[in-house]
C-alpha cells in the first residue's frame, strides 16, 4: 500500500508539472545554461541550491526550501552548494563543508544562518567558525580537521570555479538538470519553488525520450 502510495504521488507530480510547464517562458522563469554540466547520481534530476550563509536572502529562503525538500519525490537528489563571491564568504563555505564532513548539516545548517542573521556572530574567519562549532557541541579540533581538510578545501577550489560555469551572479540560486537555472528576483519563494517543480518534471519527462 505504501509503494502505491508513492507511486500515485509521483504521478500526480509529474502531471502537476508538465501542465504547468506549459505555462513556463524561458526568460522569464528560467535560463537554459549554454553549456549544460555533469550531474550526478545518474538516473535521478539533480537540483542545486547554490547559496551562501552570509546572504540575507539565502537565510529567509531555507526554511522554506527544506520544508520542500523533505516532499521531493525519490527520483529527485537535492545538493546546497556554497558560493565563493568575495573574501569573506570562504569561511562560511568551509563551515558548511566540515558540517557536511561530519554529518551535522541537518542538526546545524539552520542554526549558521541564525547565528549570522539573528544573534550577528560574524563567522568570516576560522577562529569565529571554530568557536561557534565548539559551542554548538562540536568537537574543536575534530571540527578544525574536517575544516582544514584536503576533501574541504578541493571542494573550495571546485566552488570557486562553478559560479562560472553555471552562470551564477546571485544568491540563491536553483538549477535543475544541470542545465535550468532559475530567473532573478521571483515573486516568491514559493512560486520559485512551483518553478523549480515543473522544471523537474520537464527534466523527467525529456530523460525519459
Amino acid at each position: 500500500m505504501r509503494a502505491l502510495k508513492a507511486l500515485i504521488g509521483i504521478a500526480c507530480f509529474v502531471i502537476a508539472g508538465l501542465a504547468g510547464a506549459q505555462g513556463l517562458q524561458e526568460g522569464r522563469d528560467y535560463t537554459v545554461l549554454t553549456t549544460p554540466q555533469p550531474t550526478e547520481p545518474a538516473g535521478k534530476v539533480e537540483v542545486i541550491e547554490f547559496f551562501s550563509y552570509m546572504c540575507p536572502h539565502c537565510a529567509h529562503f531555507d526554511p522554506v526550501l527544506s520544508t520542500w525538500v523533505k516532499a521531493l519525490p525519490k527520483d529527485v537528489v537535492f545538493r546546497r552548494v556554497p558560493l565563493i563571491f568575495r573574501k569573506e564568504w570562504e569561511a562560511p563555505a568551509k563551515l558548511y563543508f566540515a558540517l557536511e564532513a561530519m554529518g551535522e548539516v541537518e542538526r546545524l545548517h539552520g542554526a549558521a544562518f541564525a547565528a549570522i542573521h539573528v544573534e550577528g556572530t560574524y563567522l568570516v574567519n576560522d577562529a569565529a567558525v571554530f568557536d561557534w562549532a565548539a559551542r554548538k557541541g562540536l568537537d574543536r579540533k575534530a571540527f578544525a580537521d574536517a575544516y582544514n581538510s584536503f576533501t574541504v578545501q578541493s571542494k573550495v577550489a571546485r566552488v570557486k570555479q562553478m559560479s562560472g560555469a553555471y552562470g551564477i551572479q546571485g544568491v540563491p540560486m536553483l538549477v535543475v538538470a544541470g542545465k535550468y537555472r532559475t530567473a532573478d528576483n521571483p515573486p516568491s519563494y514559493e512560486d520559485l519553488l512551483k518553478i523549480v517543480d515543473t522544471l523537474i518534471a520537464k527534466a523527467r519527462n525529456e530523460r525519459k525520450r
